[in-house]
């Protein structure tokens, strides 16, 4: 996608390292971080320089590239694999890719596994691009025919961020955003600050100011209002892990939205490109929910008077805090979902409808 104009993505190789937008220094710092090693690949993971399914899953890949650069045996990457995965356990396209890429690498001679890791690591990257430019197209076939039953823009809720800054191009919830413009169609979104971490107000804003597409940001608990007030005409919201019955597991606060779309008849669609469906779990109970640090709840970052990022504490010292980092909405609440083979409705048999060769 755009910023200012040029022609982005989220990671690239660079001369044998790897080169990502460090998401932890936006939206006030534009930086490019380097990866030269595995347990680099590891911490951007971890401490989310990097972050959202699909690109979390490019990353592991190249992680493993990394790795397989510095020691090919049979134990460092079986090793390299287990401590991606131990980065963060929500995301199942983390998993996905290093199984992928290890399945193909163990098999090989070892002289031959560094460079055949590097391809499939962009070969991972670009089909999360044409999944996501897919996703696009069929959202924004939704988009369209919304838009035609109303004057003026179209109002578009999402939360949290499903941008091109969790994927390596495109995005997923805002694909169909970002296709919708380029064709024409004038919409607005709304964006959910999402709290603890504020992934919407700085992240989700930052990159739909960065490609013209207007916008507003709004507190987590505006949504309902808003939809009260028939101010929000689409919900799209992106995902982690689907799990086989079409529950769907995202950011925290995800499953109020659904709520309120529901009481207030307004569309609730998810877009989950395929390495995202989880097959081997048959609802979202089963999903393991990410715990993170109370810190984000109690601190907050931003700029300060002089226009430095500072951090600041919101709560009474000694006062605990609880951070679960996702919830799961149930497939009762969702009205589809957008996958890159087509829209569907939530259910197991839906879902397999499309991906038949996943069972």
């Amino acid at each position: 996608m755009n910023i200012d104009g040029t022609p982005t993505r989220t990671i690239w190789p660079a001369d044998g390292a790897v080169e990502i937008i460090d998401q932890t220094r936006l939206p006030h710092e534009y930086v490019i971080h380097r990866l030269t090693s595995l347990e680099a690949a590891a911490e951007a993971i971890r401490v989310m320089r990097v972050r959202g399914a699909p690109l979390i899953g490019a990353t592991a890949a190249y992680g493993l590239a990394l790795a397989a650069s510095r020691d090919a045996g049979d134990d460092a990457l079986r090793g390299a694999g287990d401590a991606l995965i131990a980065t963060r356990p929500t995301a199942v396209n983390l998993q996905w890719a290093v199984r992928r890429v290890l399945d193909l690498l163990l098999p090989l001679p070892p002289e031959q596994r560094a460079a055949a890791a590097w391809r499939e690591a962009a070969a991972v990257c670009e089909e999360d691009v044409a999944q996501n430019r897919a996703i696009g197209r069929h959202g924004a076939d939704l988009i369209k025919a919304i838009a035609a039953r109303k004057m003026g823009p179209l109002n578009l809720l999402t939360h949290c961020n499903a941008g091109w800054l969790a994927t390596v191009d495109w995005g997923t919830a805002l694909a169909p955003v970002y296709a919708a413009v380029a064709a024409g169609i004038p919409l607005h979104v709304w964006v959910d600050e999402t709290r603890p971490r504020n992934q919407g107000a700085s992240l989700t804003a930052w990159e739909l100011g960065k490609h013209g597409v207007p916008h507003t940001v709004i507190a987590d608990n505006a949504g309902g209002h808003l939809m009260q007030h028939g101010r929000v005409d689409l919900c799209i919201v992106g995902t982690d892990r689907t799990a086989a019955n079409g529950d769907v597991c995202n950011k925290i606060g995800t499953y109020l939205k659904a709520l309120a779309a529901r009481d207030n008849g307004v569309p609730f669609y998810v877009a989950a490109p395929g390495p995202s469906i989880d097959f081997t779990l048959m609802s979202g109970r089963e999903i393991p929910i990410e715990e993170r640090s109370a810190e984000e709840v109690t601190h907050i970052s931003g700029l300060d008077g002089e226009g430095r990022v500072s951090t600041v504490q919101l709560t009474p010292t000694g006062s605990p805090a609880a951070n679960p980092a996702f919830d799961v909405t149930p497939a009762r609440l969702l009205t589809g979902i957008i996958t890159e083979r087509g829209v569907c409705g939530a259910s197991r048999a839906a879902l397999a409808g499309l991906y038949p060769e996943r069972l």
